[in-house]
């Protein structure tokens, strides 16, 4: 096995991929991709300002798809070099010929133009991976030792993940696209008791995670300071409060928890793969079905949703899938009416869709890419600017709302969002659009189990009429 020293910059691409699509070109392969990723994934975790726990990882692979044969085939291998990269053309080629024998309808590939030789860098200014792991202790330790020192928290656990991807994607069709981009998600959670009644309660910082380099963590983006201040009285007042009372309620939901149910009931639903029941063995299945396109309401006309793999320090944006669609934007939800799906080049043509919009993704370069979510945003109405949420119901005669029984009270995360791993990533912070809140003025949940590049609670969208009765989640518990 070949060992390259310096670097991912060093590996041999022009040899890997002559090697690669050569010999897809003398095998009859209507499609070949060559994908090689370096992959660094970090994790800290403190408890109580005390270093518990460190991960550094690194993955280096590369993968090889095909369409031969009327199927598709996959091959990956942890070996970098030209006779490794000619043998996974054949291997994914075996693949493919076997997966044909199966039958089923034969695979096609919505067109995409040769985009070139292309490079793309998320916008960072320090990649995190690079910080020396006694500094982010230090941070952490720091700010665990604020919290600790406030009146009624008893203990602090913090953690902070960082990942540094970089890709390397030749085509058949000849694109070649060099792409790298980070990520960060630093949290802290504080709990607090009450020997009283023998409960407690916990309470973690909102800072979503972000394609944004360890300068987030000095407040580019984000401001920690000001929010590990007001933690702790916001942690104290919710071990006061009272639960609510079991019942049916119209709530407001906050920026921070509105992410999710636009990540649930938007994202997850147009998935075009799911929506088509590909998925109904695993992930389940899509009430936005594509008998429902252009008639399903979704909102009122003030609702309009978009999927995006461009918006800035997006978790999911990109310059170019992995199957070398160029990243775009598009509408999932227009004046209330679903108008679009997200889409990877098979679904597309199997659709009939011209193009795709550029939602393959895969995790490691031991995976096929598949459809996945795109950074998907509520976006603000057009030209009307701020209205109070009175008027909007005035106008509209309807409120987009989550109702909920039993008394569960919706609290906290980020406007915008889209799956997210620690080694995949996809979830928008603070994009262009996005509604966003100052920390204090928001309610926050108990942390429980959680993936490490996305977490809250799990409301549905709902609408109906506008009514005055409101739960209040600043008065009551979990």
């Amino acid at each position: 096995m070949a060992v390259f020293d310096g670097g991912f910059a060093a590996l041999p691409f022009d040899g890997l991929r002559s090697a690669a699509l050569d010999r897809a070109g003398s095998l009859g392969c209507r499609h070949a991709d060559l994908r090689v990723e370096r992959i660094r994934t970090q994790a800290v975790m403190l408890r109580d300002a005390r270093l518990e726990g460190a991960e550094d990882d690194l993955l280096l692979g590369m993968g090889v798809r095909v369409v031969a044969d009327g199927a598709v085939g996959f091959a990956a291998t942890v070996e970098i070099g030209p006779d490794a990269a000619a043998r996974l053309v054949e291997q994914a080629v075996e693949a493919a010929a076997t997966t044909a024998r199966a039958g089923g309808e034969a695979v096609e590939l919505a067109d995409e133009p040769d985009h070139g030789t292309v490079e793309w860098t998320a916008p960072y200014e320090v990649d995190p991976t690079e910080v020396p792991l006694a500094e982010k202790v230090a941070r952490l330790s720091a700010w665990s030792a604020d919290l600790l020192g406030a009146r009624g928290v008893d203990h602090v656990t913090a953690s902070l993940l960082c990942v540094a991807e970089e890709k390397y994607l030749a085509t058949l069709a000849g694109t070649v696209a060099r792409q790298r981009r980070v990520r960060i998600q630093p949290s802290l959670e504080a709990l607090a008791g009450d020997e009283a009644s023998s409960s407690f309660e916990t309470m973690r910082t909102l800072a979503p995670p972000t394609a944004r380099g360890y300068e987030y963590l000095d407040g580019d983006g984000w401001d920690f300071n000001s929010e590990l201040a007001a933690l702790p009285e916001l942690l104290a007042e919710k071990l006061r409060a009272p639960s609510v009372e079991p019942g049916v309620y119209d709530l407001v939901i906050d920026p921070t928890n509105l992410w999710l149910t636009l990540h649930e009931s938007v994202g997850h639903a147009t998935e075009l793969d799911r929506a088509l029941g590909y998925e109904a063995a695993y992930a389940g299945t899509s009430f936005a079905t594509p008998d429902q396109l252009g008639r399903l309401r979704y909102g009122s006309a003030l609702m309009n949703v978009s999927g995006d793999r461009t918006a800035r320090y997006g978790l999911a944006s990109i310059g170019y899938d992995d199957e070398g669609v160029a990243a775009q934007r598009f509408d999932l939800v227009a004046d209330g009416i679903l108008v679009g799906y997200q889409l990877d080049r098979r679904i597309a043509a199997a659709r009939g869709y011209a193009r795709s919009n550029g939602c393959a993704f895969a995790d490691s370069p031991l995976n096929i890419p598949m459809q996945r979510m795109a950074n998907v945003s509520l976006r603000p109405a057009p030209a009307q600017g701020r209205r109070p949420l009175s008027s909007w119901a005035a106008s509209t005669g309807t409120s987009t709302s989550s109702r909920t029984r039993a008394g569960r009270s919706t609290s906290s995360a980020t406007t915008s969002s889209s799956r997210g791993s620690a080694s995949s990533g996809s979830s928008t912070a603070g994009s262009p659009g996005s509604c966003a809140t100052s920390p204090t003025s928001r309610r926050r949940r108990s942390s429980g189990g959680r993936s490490p590049l996305w977490a809250a609670s799990r409301p549905t969208l709902s609408v109906g009429p506008s009514t005055a009765a409101r739960a209040s989640p600043a008065r009551s518990r979990r």
